[in-house]
């Protein structure tokens, strides 16, 4: 798991060109057309991986003025993007296989 924000980009970054060089290559989809695809799927999922597992903070002495007392004390925002590129990544690919996509 990365431990930092930009070696968490780097991981993200690095999954996401595999898995474009793959569709390209694989499944003879544009960069364009994969990538867009991609984008979509991510972020649809990413919507849906939010609110997992997310609580709000118990102790009241630790509210900042202004913040919303139902805000998660912990997002895990790592764990979630992470998470949502590998559940964007099985959709893509059912996507694709399913679906004639070629020249996408």
């Amino acid at each position: 798991m990365a431990i930092s924000t930009p070696k968490t980009l780097g991981v993200l970054v690095v999954l996401i060109a595999a898995i474009v060089t793959v569709a390209v290559k694989g499944f003879a989809l544009t960069v364009f057309g994969a990538l867009a695809l991609f984008f979509v799927l991510w972020w649809t999922f990413l919507f849906a991986v939010l609110p997992l597992g997310n609580q709000a903070e118990a102790d009241p002495g630790r509210l900042v003025p202004g913040q919303d007392p139902g805000a998660p004390a912990r997002p895990r925002l790592r764990e979630k993007a992470l998470l949502t590129t590998v559940a964007a990544a099985f959709a893509f690919f059912l996507a694709i296989t399913v679906f004639p996509l070629a020249r996408l």
